[in-house]
């Protein structure tokens, strides 16, 4: 079958199957896993985007945590959060002058994420164990990584090949 129709497919069916998990199994947010599902055909698929995915969105969501844990500790205000999420950005912009890092969005998809998380699960990024939201956001990422990546395996080996010399 054609590429398209083999990527339909894969994907179709392994997003049911990410549904079910994060709905029932894995208690981690199915919107987060989509994001870093979607990082991984945006760095280019296959290891080298496996790996560039994870790291990306691993940074932003470190930067997101160390940017959530300073505004804990500060008044609060609009405007102490307001700096704090803009010394994050620019944190973000320097990380990605790093090879592995260097597709910012990507890194921004981490931090993004790690807000969400935390704001959707309405527990500070100091709440201790596997509930924190870092964590949890962490799981997400690196899952849908691994939803890209087979998703990929899944819609290459349903492609049908066209042999050399054919029409």
């Amino acid at each position: 079958m054609k590429q398209s129709e083999a990527y339909t497919l894969s994907i179709g069916f392994l997003a049911v199957v990410d549904t079910w998990l994060t709905g029932t199994v894995l208690p981690v947010p199915v919107w987060v896993t989509f994001i870093a599902w979607a990082s991984f055909f945006v760095l280019g698929g296959g290891s080298a985007g496996f790996i560039k995915s994870i790291a990306s969105n691993l940074a932003g969501l470190v930067i997101s945590a160390l940017t959530l844990l300073i505004i804990n500790g500060t008044s609060q205000t609009a405007l102490a959060i307001a700096v704090c999420v803009g010394v994050g950005s620019a944190a973000m912009v320097q990380a990605s002058k790093i090879r592995l890092l260097d597709v910012l969005p990507a890194i921004v998809w981490g931090f993004a994420s790690t807000v969400g998380t935390t704001v959707a699960s309405g527990r500070p990024i100091t709440t201790p164990g596997l509930a924190n939201p870092a964590l949890v956001a962490a799981a997400a990422l690196v899952t849908g990584a691994v939803f890209g990546y087979v998703s990929e395996i899944a819609g290459s080996a349903l492609t049908t090949r066209r042999a050399v010399g054919a029409n």
